[in-house]
Order: structure tokens, then C-alpha cells, then sequence
């Protein structure tokens, strides 16, 4: 991974839900995180409460740090399955908004540490690039390996 990957920061969020156990979505939003360079990440934990009253816990964290952006990028673009780079290349602009890429990934997947697209209770990610447009986003996603 190159030192100059054009990403001003990524964004990750997922919410527990009463059901769940804190600490195994907490380590599925880990999991995206190279594990050498997990425990210099912060999750920030807030909590809601859902439509029926029913208590929700968001976790999330803002990583700028270029090194930490590079490294969460490299293991996203080595780590996404061929299958789910191919769906994201078809919907790529359902993925962009002003220079962000939104993704959706497994959080069941991401527990196991495969990172796989999913859209049912997933963990969110957003990474901002520095470039805004388009095309320029895509091209840098091509040329990391996101996008085949």
C-alpha cells in the first residue's frame, strides 16, 4: 500500500442490538482493522434506543491517521472476495456521494475476520477521499485492487 493512498479518513459505525453480545460486535468492527494496528484505534460506545424502546448500542470510530487510513484500506482491498469487488464495481455509484465511498460489510463475517458486503445489520464504512469527483475516486479504487 502505497504512503500516499488519497484518503482524508474512514469512518466506521455498527450498532448492537440488545441481543447481541457488546463485546463480539466490538470485535467484528475490530476485525476490519489490521491486527497489529487494532488497539491504536478508539470505538466511541453511545447509547440508544430503538423504535420499540428497546436499548441500542452504537460504536464508532474516526480514523485520520495516514498510516492507520493506508493500512484499514490495504487490508478492505486485499481482504473484499472477488465476488463482492465485482458487485461493488456494478453499484459504485449508489456507493459514492462527494468524494465518500459508502460500504456495508457482513458483521458476521467480519467476526469470523472475512470481510464480505452485506446489508442487513452490517457495519458501515465510509471512506473520504481527498478527491471528489467520480472518476477519480474509481480510478483510485482500481488501482488499489477495491475495484477490479
Amino acid at each position: 500500500m502505497s504512503p500516499k493512498a488519497p484518503i482524508g479518513y474512514i469512518d466506521i459505525r455498527v450498532f448492537a442490538h440488545a441481543t447481541e453480545d457488546l463485546d463480539k460486535v466490538l470485535t467484528a468492527a475490530r476485525n476490519i482493522i489490521p491486527s497489529d494496528l487494532v488497539d491504536t484505534v478508539t470505538f466511541n460506545k453511545t447509547g440508544l434506543t430503538g423504535h420499540h424502546g428497546n436499548p441500542i448500542t452504537l460504536f464508532e470510530a474516526r480514523v485520520k491517521e495516514r498510516n492507520l487510513v493506508n493500512s484499514i484500506f490495504g487490508k478492505l482491498c486485499s481482504g473484499l472476495r472477488i465476488l463482492d469487488k465485482e458487485v461493488l464495481t456494478d453499484e459504485i455509484n449508489q456507493h459514492l456521494d462527494k468524494g465518500n465511498l459508502y460500504m456495508r460489510l457482513d458483521k458476521q463475517s467480519a467476526y469470523l475476520n472475512e470481510l464480505r458486503l452485506g446489508s442487513t445489520d452490517p457495519i458501515h464504512m465510509r471512506i473520504h477521499f481527498k478527491k471528489h469527483d467520480i472518476e477519480g475516486v474509481v480510478d483510485i479504487c482500481r488501482s488499489f485492487g477495491l475495484l477490479p
